[in-house]
């Protein structure tokens, strides 16, 4: 019944993001099904997509052409991550439940992270 509900849980709230992760599958459907262990299984998620994203922005700047284009690079990047902290924070205040907090809110900001590290290794191709 667990593996069921957690298949469920992944189908109706997880994003691309959270559909790829292995690990974040594997957690959930070893996990008792409360909204505490799914929780620590998102959170778990967001470390490894904020791991990722840590080596995109390193190679990213890494690749940049000039100085100005770093400068503009980081500039954008500080606008993105006061993006990224107020990302999805919809779902945490208790509208969408615990199961909102648990589950859809690490699946949407996994989705904002995953969205920009394509962008910035798309910078990597030019």
């Amino acid at each position: 019944m667990r593996f069921v509900l957690c298949l469920i849980a992944l189908a109706t709230v997880g994003g691309p993001a959270a559909a790829s992760d292995s690990e974040y599958k594997t957690c959930l459907d070893r996990s008792d099904g409360t909204n505490a262990a799914w929780s620590d299984c998102g959170g778990a998620m967001l470390r490894r997509a904020d791991e990722r994203l840590n080596a995109a922005w390193k190679t990213a700047m890494g690749a940049m052409p000039t100085d100005g284009a770093k400068q503009t690079l980081r500039a954008e990047q500080r606008a993105w991550n006061v993006y990224k902290e107020k990302s999805c924070m919809i779902y945490v205040g208790g509208d969408y439940g615990r199961e909102g907090q648990a589950l859809t809110y690490p699946s949407c900001r996994a989705d904002v992270i995953e969205t920009r590290i394509k962008f910035l290794n798309s910078l990597n191709d030019r």
